[in-house]
């Protein structure tokens, strides 16, 4: 049987608790028999990750033992860092750091998605938004419209002053939607630019679609997640063969794939991630997801 070991963000005014927002999964956790410690999150931003782990215990130098991560996002060298720091401990976390940065960043775990994901380009910003450039990288578009966001995240919230662009070739909306994208991501833009053929998606609302969130541990399915808790009931196994078969090839032990069905008919992949900082949707049971993590670990050996 295959052990693992978890760890969670811990409380700022609490160091030695979970913090709030992962106390559920904590106590979900503990039922289904998992060990876990708490990590200080904010000395780990701080370039701090010795201080982050201090509150975790070495593990048996014969042995060695798996940690899987639950928590805030991190940049990939966050990640790095803390990989390396649980190493000095004897520990390992679940995803190596060139495999969280391939399920983090969509650029880089575009070539496994490609077959089954709208067209996507992208565009590292490295200094001033070069309009020209940004506007030959699109031309591949036509007059296609397009979704916008960075490497990690969008912004949906605000879609039609900084997440959905009409045309493609509309140069006064893609700069006026990229310069809002660009203020309201700030300092917390990740790379740069992320431009993604829009696709019509079965739903009420563009932003919100029927979506589904599948977390693979060891490239097999774990959980099939509804991502907006809209009630909408599973989609059939038909619907997920292709998604389960291409996730026997992502190099990542634990990930998700999020899913959804466009008006036509068609299955698409949305986003991947990686598993340890992707969010249980609303309305799913930690209980449940917990005990399918117990159980799966139980079947490896």
């Amino acid at each position: 049987m295959m052990t693992m070991h978890l760890l969670f963000c811990s409380d700022p005014l609490t160091p030695n608790r979970p913090d709030p927002a992962w106390e559920d999964e904590v106590q979900a956790a503990s039922q289904a028999g998992l060990s876990w410690s708490v990590l200080n999150f904010e000395a780990l931003l701080e370039g701090n990750p010795a201080r982050a782990i201090r509150r975790v215990a070495v593990a048996a130098a014969e042995a060695g033992e798996t940690v899987l991560f639950r928590g805030w996002m991190l940049r990939p060298e966050g990640y790095k860092s803390l990989y390396n720091a649980l190493l000095e401990r004897n520990l390992q976390l679940v995803n190596t750091p060139s495999a969280y940065r391939l399920c983090h960043y969509l650029p880089e775990g575009y070539p496994y998605l490609a077959n089954h994901t709208p067209r996507t380009v992208w565009l590292p910003l490295t200094g001033e938004l070069d309009v020209d450039a940004l506007m030959a990288r699109l031309a591949e578009f036509g007059h296609s419209p397009l979704v916008l966001k960075d490497y990690v995240k969008s912004a949906k919230h605000a879609w039609h002053e900084a997440c959905f662009i009409p045309a493609a070739s509309d140069r006064s909306a893609v700069e006026r939607v990229v310069r809002r994208f660009l203020a309201l991501q700030g300092k917390d833009l990740s790379v740069g630019l992320v431009f993604r053929e829009y696709v019509e998606l079965a739903g009420t609302d563009p932003a919100r679609p029927w979506e589904w969130r599948i977390f693979f541990l060891d490239n097999a399915p774990l959980m099939v997640t509804d991502y907006w808790n809209t009630g909408i009931a599973v989609p059939e196994q038909a619907a997920l063969a292709p998604f389960i078969e291409l996730a026997r090839a992502i190099p990542s032990r634990f990930f998700t794939l999020d899913i959804a069905q466009k008006r036509s008919g068609e299955w698409v992949i949305i986003e991947m991630g990686d598993g340890q900082v992707s969010g249980l949707p609303q309305g799913v049971s930690e209980v449940e997801f917990y005990q399918k993590l117990s159980e799966q670990l139980q079947q490896r050996r």
